[in-house]
């Protein structure tokens, strides 16, 4: 059974940077599409940024050129380093395996952004 562990959320003050983890178990790691979900309170969980294992990379618009995901097949982690960050960025972030029978998620990381 796959897990995934994030790790790497905080506090940081607008502008400040922050990089996300999360580890995998098991042994498709490298051949699945990885992402990072968020979502904010009261609202629905959307998709940050993905890579697939051929490590193209898709961002939200909100996120574009300040976000990057990347991923380590040989570690069975994936990152996402987050710049510039503004308030509307925080959320509880969720590390997420995209395979053919759904979705496997993390149990998620608060990033809190202070203006």
């Amino acid at each position: 059974q796959v897990q995934l562990v994030e790790s790497g959320g905080g506090l940081v003050q607008a502008g400040g940077s922050l990089r996300l983890s999360c580890v995998a178990s098991g042994r498709s790691f490298s051949s699945a599409t990885m992402g990072w979900y968020r979502q904010a309170l009261g609202r629905q969980r959307e998709v940050v940024a993905s890579v697939s294992s051929g490590g193209r990379t898709n961002y939200a618009d909100s996120v574009k050129g300040r976000f990057t995901i990347s991923r380590d097949n040989a570690k069975n982690t994936v990152y996402l380093q987050m710049n510039s960050l503004k308030p509307e960025d925080t959320a509880v972030y969720y590390c997420a395996e995209i395979v053919s029978g759904g979705t496997i998620w993390g149990q998620g990381t608060q990033v809190t952004v202070s203006s």
